[in-house]
């Protein structure tokens, strides 16, 4: 483990506890942290300010591994030698839009992956004094990508897709990230253009491409399991050490091409970053029936991400005893639910015994690790069989209780927690359309790909607490 530079400061995450003065505990992560003697003081030492010695650096990189902490770069460095890579079919009106964002300070290439009109795409690249590259058969974004790779020699490269509209100074505000030898990458927020309109609101609250306001340590069956090539910013020799005959990203992938990269990178020992600090917006689809459609496009994504990473994906995770509770709970079985909860409680219990933790930790990781089972189940039922739940909640009086919990209680529990500007019904709808498209899609690309990897639930039997 390499520890982290000297100059970077570390920064709690808002879910780590100190329980003692030996003691750290990531409510989020569910990891446990002890300190010797040696790392108290490394902890004082990270707590007065930046990183000043290999004590400290290598706390600081154990913590932020950890999910308990996260890292604040140095400002000093210096503007970085980038180049912009954007890939582009048709749409030329968001190309300059997304052109002019960006402004003139570093070189741009766009690569036209076979446009109908590629005068226009030529046009507003003269405009904009951007690089162009036109190829003649059209090959998919990742291919596009790969393409303008070809043509770059740069340190640092920025992959835009057309349709964001990133402003000048994003590259500059993440290219301190770097400075850690062993980042690979490091994406900002991807935010919704707000639209006044119940799509434009919802797209808002919950884009796809939005992961939230937490930073986060990028990495399969973690909260931030990748981080899309909307925006994006990478270091070049990281890309061909992960590079496969030659290829950056997977020419067979037309979509899900950025979290096949993300994965490789992750496994090849790289660290990528996720910093919302900084916010790059990206245009929506102007339709639900647009919105809808591209969603079912990254389900069916799924199942060919899970033939090349099939330890990486799955539609849900849970504990066997949480399911149970979640399912008695929904099903209206007390007893049910009761030995579920029980048995949880009893499997945590043994853990925190084991770890030294306070006991009130018991009541509430049960509780919680019951909620989200009951989150997540609700989730993946609306993926893989949303119409046959809506169709139980009208017709079966002995399971509408259920299916309507399965339904609506996992988009209520997003309202809560996003309070997007729209009702708590629209957004509902919304979220169980979103959901049933995208696991439509996660469906067909499972019967196309001939596997069952991305609709099979995986059970785990050690529970973060």
């Amino acid at each position: 483990m390499t520890a982290l530079p000297p100059g970077f400061e570390v920064v709690l995450d808002r879910r780590t506890r100190q329980l003692d003065d030996s003691t750290l505990f990531g409510a989020g992560s569910g990891r446990l942290v002890r300190l010797s003697t040696s790392g108290r003081a490394a902890l004082a030492e990270l707590r007065s300010g930046p990183v000043r010695s290999a004590r400290g650096g290598q706390l600081g990189r154990r913590l932020i591994d950890a999910g308990l902490a996260h890292p604040r770069p140095p400002r000093d460095a210096g503007p970085a030698d980038v180049t912009v890579i954007i890939p582009v079919r048709d749409r030329p009106s968001g190309l300059a839009a997304c052109l002019a964002s960006l402004g003139s300070a570093r070189a741009v290439v766009v690569v036209d992956d076979a446009s109908e009109d590629p005068s226009a795409i030529a046009a507003v690249c003269a405009e904009h004094g951007a690089s162009l590259i036109r190829r003649d058969a059209n090959g998919g974004p990742g291919v596009a990508r790969n393409t303008g790779l070809d043509e770059v020699s740069t340190q640092l490269v920025a992959f835009v897709d057309s349709d964001c509209v990133p402003g000048p100074d994003w590259i500059d505000l993440l290219t301190p990230h770097f400075a850690d030898p062993s980042v690979a990458a490091v994406a900002p927020r991807i935010v919704g253009t707000d639209g006044d309109t119940p799509l434009g609101r919802y797209t808002a609250a919950c884009g796809a491409l939005d992961l939230g306001t937490s930073p986060a340590n990028v990495a399969p069956s973690t909260k931030v399991a990748y981080v899309p090539t909307a925006a994006l910013l990478v270091r070049r020799d990281a890309l061909l050490d992960v590079a496969v005959d030659g290829a950056v990203f997977d020419p067979e992938l037309r979509v899900g091409e950025d979290v096949d990269l993300v994965w490789r990178l992750h496994s090849s020992g790289w660290r990528v970053r996720y910093d919302p600090s900084v916010e790059v917006p990206h245009r929506e689809p102007a339709t639900w029936r647009e919105l809808l459609a591209r969603r079912h496009r990254y389900g069916a994504s799924a199942a060919q991400l899970g033939r090349r990473h099939p330890d990486f994906i799955a539609p849900v995770v849970v504990h066997p005893w949480a399911a149970v509770a979640a399912v008695g709970l929904l099903d209206r079985r007390p007893m049910l639910a009761g030995i579920g909860l029980t048995l949880s409680a009893l499997r945590i219990g043994r853990r925190i015994r084991r770890l030294g933790l306070p006991r009130a930790e018991v009541a509430r990781a049960a509780a919680g690790t019951a909620g989200q089972a009951g989150s997540a189940i609700g989730r993946y039922a609306t993926q893989v069989a949303g119409p046959a739940l809506v169709a139980t909640a009208l017709v079966s009086p002995r399971r509408r209780a259920a299916a309507a919990a399965l339904l609506l209680g996992p988009p209520l529990a997003s309202w809560l927690t996003l309070r997007p500007r729209l009702d708590p019904a629209r957004f509902a709808i919304a979220r169980i359309a979103d959901e049933i498209a995208y696991g439509s899609g996660v469906l067909v690309g499972s019967v196309a790909a001939r596997t069952p990897v991305a609709i099979r639930p995986k059970f785990i039997h050690d529970l973060a607490i």
